[in-house]
């Protein structure tokens, strides 16, 4: 089944939804409310922030992925993210750490503009992709991310990096920019 135009739009604006409210939620928050805590999570303000930039790191690297995967017999994705599943202490392990070390590079300006150049790489891609490509898909660790279905077309992936910000951005103990 091919995603008409129209939905392919709405990934690219509501990721460029999520680049404005990640400006405003950078450049409003104190240094004192970067380093309180967030709600749910062991991240502070500031580790949280960088794992939401994450998420759509994340996206650009699961693209080539399901890309291969999409082309190959189902058994072998299914095969992957099976033994990926098995391998979900690690990876929430490394996830954690990965966000807290990031969060000491990534401050700031230097934040937000990481964010702008990885949400304008993936509007590049997402340009680019055919419908026929935005239909494949592929079998994913449901063990890792509560977004992740059993099978997940190139599509959904571009759409997960906004679910994965929207989901976060409710955990931020920064008070919301008024608007």
């Amino acid at each position: 089944m091919r995603e008409p135009q129209m939905d392919r739009q709405a990934i690219h604006a509501e990721m460029e939804q999520a680049r404005m409210t990640f400006h405003a939620l950078v450049s409003q928050a104190s240094p004192a409310a970067l380093e309180r805590a967030s709600e749910g999570t062991r991240w502070t303000n500031q580790q949280l922030l960088f794992h939401m930039l994450f998420g759509y790191m994340i996206v650009r690297r699961l693209l080539p992925l399901v890309r291969a995967f999409g082309r190959l017999p189902v058994g072998f994705s299914r095969r992957f993210a099976w033994i990926l599943n098995a391998t979900t202490k690690p990876f929430h392990a490394v996830n954690y750490l990965g966000s807290c070390g990031g969060a000491l590079v990534f401050r700031g300006t230097r934040l937000t503009r990481k964010f702008d150049r990885t949400v304008a790489v993936l509007h590049r891609n997402l340009d680019h992709e055919t419908d026929d490509a935005l239909a494949r898909g592929t079998h994913f660790p449901v063990d890792w991310d509560p977004f992740f279905a059993d099978k997940m077309r190139l599509f959904d992936v571009y759409h997960f990096g906004t679910q994965h910000f929207d989901f976060h951005q409710r955990q931020l103990t920064i008070q919301p920019p008024a608007t």
